[in-house]
């Protein structure tokens, strides 16, 4: 991208969303809501999913519409193939700019104890809801010419984890479809990449957080010397999405603190 400009337009430029219209899985908290708020910042339009996400007032449409930008609401259950299957179908017909792969869940069991159900669930919700929606929409993307796909990996894509077997599975899965799509995207002006957030304080984390000696032993493993906060996570995403990152393709960028380092 080439241009002539002062240096302030010029770095606004380059991270404006103008025009563009998101999905953000996800969206109703957590990292999912910071994201939404950081494309709506730069620019973007949000399409905001969620299991339960109202169709009225939401903390994400009040924050997406508040900066001026349009919020359309979604509910969809990705443990459900046929909600997945309708709403990549929905996804695939409104010309998507930008999809963040970002909703996802968690189940916390020793191997041992691991149910197939909850195996399966995990990786329904976090893997296969992130093929379909890429799939379709990443189709819809190739025939513009242009398109962002953001996937939400883990710390997890890289390491073992304890007492989530199910978990761990889906996001090491996760980085590794991100980069196949990559590999047949980049051609076609689709950027498939994916972030790999450490420990955030979400929703997912309050059990660690709320034991003592495991949250010390985290922070002592992290240089950063505290957990991220969720708009952390957006400002990576952000960065993706824009026209900094449009010879970007295929990376698990972590966001971490430093965790992978050390």
């Amino acid at each position: 991208m080439t241009v002539t400009s002062t240096p302030a337009s010029y770095v606004e430029s380059l991270f404006s969303l103008e025009g563009k219209l998101a999905v953000v899985t996800g969206a109703s908290q957590g990292i999912g809501l910071a994201i939404a708020e950081s494309l709506a910042k730069a620019g973007a339009d949000i399409i905001g999913v969620s299991f339960d996400m109202p169709e009225g007032d939401s903390e994400v449409r009040t924050v997406v519409e508040g900066l001026g930008r349009k919020f359309v609401p979604i509910c969809a259950d990705f443990s459900v193939r046929s909600e997945v299957t309708a709403l990549a179908a929905d996804l695939a017909a409104r010309n998507v700019d930008i999809l963040i792969n970002n909703g996802g869940t968690i189940k916390r069991t020793p191997a041992a104890f691991h149910t197939d159900e909850d195996f399966d669930y995990v990786m329904e919700v976090n893997l296969r809801s992130t093929f379909v929606l890429s799939r379709e929409v990443g189709r819809s993307m190739m025939e513009n010419g242009h398109g962002k796909i953001v996937n939400t990996a883990s710390l997890l894509s890289f390491q073992g984890g304890v007492n989530v077997p199910g978990y761990t599975s889906s996001k090491s899965a996760v980085a590794g479809l991100t980069k196949a799509l990559a590999n047949e995207w980049a051609p076609k002006g689709v950027n498939v990449n994916a972030v790999a957030p450490g420990y955030v304080a979400t929703a997912n984390t309050k059990d660690l957080r709320a034991d003592a000696d495991r949250s010390q032993a985290i922070l002592e493993r992290i240089p950063a010397g505290r957990w991220s906060e969720a708009s952390d996570v957006a400002g990576a995403v952000l960065f993706l999405c824009s026209h900094a990152a449009d010879y970007i393709h295929g990376i698990i960028l972590p966001v971490d603190g430093g965790w992978l380092a050390r």
